[in-house]
């Protein structure tokens, strides 16, 4: 059986007082509907858009800062993570509804699920005109660890891999019904796990920067392709040139 996923679904994990106001800008983002609450005491929900399938999820932690963390939706979780221990992950949980959460060996924390998916959704196009969609999640990754996790996620995804996209980026290749592509990064300075930001692309960088401004953003930083942002929680992520 493969355990290349089928799907990928993306979590914004926001620290217990950010929830609220993250959310809520979230929402003004992707133009996505809040499902309901579940979980304990409401800690999760999924941000839902129109006639497609969902990828984007939240999540209320108990303590400690916020993250991006991954669902990778295979067949059988309990094979995927067997592959992905002999590759060098750990088992972080077995949960009785069927889902384990893992950390690869650079630390990143993700998730083996069964939930079906398959219909992307389309961009949103917004009054002024321009259009964008979160399309990519770029994993972020401290020199020491670069090579074992561009050799692991290769392994475990069994996805083409494209290196030299520039001196700093490389890339792994996803099934194009895919909602989200996947960007590695080697970091300049060494030290910590693995993280991860998302990705808008969007056909006018500017108008969708001053967009996310209005909705509580800050412009972190401008870049000759990208543009840096942190949410009104201080969430990074960025907001590409790339055409939605």
């Amino acid at each position: 059986m493969s355990t290349s996923p089928f799907w990928v679904s993306a979590f914004l994990d926001f620290a217990p007082g950010d929830f609220e106001p993250a959310v809520a800008f979230w929402q003004g983002v992707t133009g996505y509907s809040l499902s309901e609450r579940r979980g304990v005491d409401g800690a999760f929900a999924t941000l839902v858009p129109p006639d497609a399938d969902d990828y984007l999820r939240v999540q209320r932690l108990e303590d400690g800062d916020g993250r991006v963390h991954l669902d990778l939706h295979v067949e059988n979780p309990t094979i995927a993570a067997e592959a992905a221990i002999e590759l060098g992950a750990h088992v972080l949980m077995r949960h009785e509804q069927g889902y384990v959460v893992l950390r690869s060996p650079g630390g990143f924390v993700f998730c083996f699920v069964r939930h079906h998916a398959s219909r992307r959704p389309a961009p949103a196009t917004w009054p002024g005109g321009n259009r964008s969609a979160v399309d990519q999640v770029c994993l972020d990754l401290p020199p020491e660890h670069h090579r074992a996790e561009v050799v692991f996620w290769q392994a475990l995804t069994g996805w083409d891999f494209q290196d030299s996209v520039s001196p700093e980026f490389s890339r792994l290749h996803p099934p194009a019904d895919q909602p989200l592509r996947w960007l590695l990064q080697r970091l300049d300075d060494p030290g910590g796990e693995v993280r991860a930001h998302l990705d808008l692309a969007t056909d006018d960088r500017e108008a969708e920067a001053a967009r996310h401004v209005a909705l509580g953003a800050r412009i972190v930083r401008v870049h000759e392709h990208w543009t840096v942002m942190a949410d009104p929680v201080g969430t990074t992520y960025c907001i590409t040139g790339r055409k939605p």
